[in-house]
């Protein structure tokens, strides 16, 4: 089974993730530019992210034979805070560089006016840079952000095919299936969508324009929900043509659109081999390097 991960921030997580993916069939991944769990001060901040998503974390992700991919944009929370809204005139730099296959995430958070004005600039910034845009709807209120994220892409002008609408469930997802966007599903273990019902959704609304993510960050989530979706997906009488469509097949002509997209096969870790800025994923000079025996450090 191939797996493209379309949503998962692995800034957050640990190189046993990278290992555990790989080993359950995660070839690609797409990590969109989202909140740290803590306000940014200043622009700076998210040109040293935007940096390290373009960077440190394309490399660590090819040491364990994982594409990795992103998103740029400034996120809808923190699109509330004049320290960060200046970030939204160097957005243009970073949407030009390759690795970037969308923008995102832009959105609702509490949808007040200066998200407003984020949502429709960026989403200005995705018809002009010709990428696809990926859409937050809000973790309240939910039904009214998302009827709201539907009229600014309208008014937007940008094409519904070139829109991903993410964090769907039973309540948001019809609207969205007739907007002829994409819908997006974040499963987590205890909030937002579980693989159970995502299961009954796809038996309900087919497999067209479905994209499942783990969207694993800080919080308690799993980077193999993905993977555990399409296992519960062949359970459940799904043909594996079916869960190719939507654990690879979708996701990759979503952010196909982008032209950017890398998925030859990676070999994986060819350790000692390679460093980023002087620095590699490894410790004390890796494997070969490691003392053995009783005397061994532990």
């Amino acid at each position: 089974m191939r797996i493209f991960e379309p949503h998962i921030h692995m800034t957050s997580r640990t190189t046993d993730d990278y290992e555990a993916m790989r080993a359950a069939g995660i070839r690609a991944v797409v990590e969109p530019a989202f909140w740290l769990g803590q306000p940014r001060t200043g622009v700076a901040s998210f040109t040293d992210y935007f940096d390290g998503l373009l960077g440190w974390e394309r490399f660590r992700a090819a040491q364990f034979g994982v594409r990795h991919h992103c998103t740029i944009a400034l996120n809808p929370k923190e699109a509330n805070d004049p320290r960060c809204t200046p970030v939204l005139g160097l957005l243009p730099r970073y949407l030009a560089k390759d690795g970037v296959v969308a923008v995102g995430e832009i959105g609702y958070d509490s949808m007040t006016p200066a998200e407003d004005e984020a949502f429709a600039a960026q989403l200005s910034l995705a018809v002009e840079h010709e990428l696809p845009a990926l859409v937050h709807t809000p973790h309240r209120d939910k039904a009214r952000g998302t009827r709201r994220s539907l009229d600014v892409v309208r008014e937007s002008g940008i094409a519904p095919e070139h829109v991903l609408v993410d964090h769907l469930n039973e309540i948001t997802v019809a609207e969205v299936a007739d907007s002829g966007c994409w819908m997006g599903f974040s499963l987590y273990p205890d909030t937002k969508m579980d693989v159970d019902r995502m299961v009954v959704l796809l038996q309900e609304y087919g497999t067209d324009r479905m994209v499942i993510n783990s969207a694993a960050d800080w919080g308690r989530s799993d980077p193999l929900r993905t993977w555990r979706a399409a296992r519960a997906m062949l359970d459940a009488g799904f043909d594996e043509s079916e869960v190719d469509k939507v654990c690879w097949r979708n996701p990759v002509a979503f952010y196909g659109a982008s032209g950017r997209l890398v998925l030859d096969e990676l070999p994986g870790a060819d350790w000692g081999a390679e460093e980023f800025a002087g620095n590699s994923v490894l410790r004390d000079g890796g494997p070969a390097a490691q003392p053995t025996g009783r005397g061994a450090a532990r």
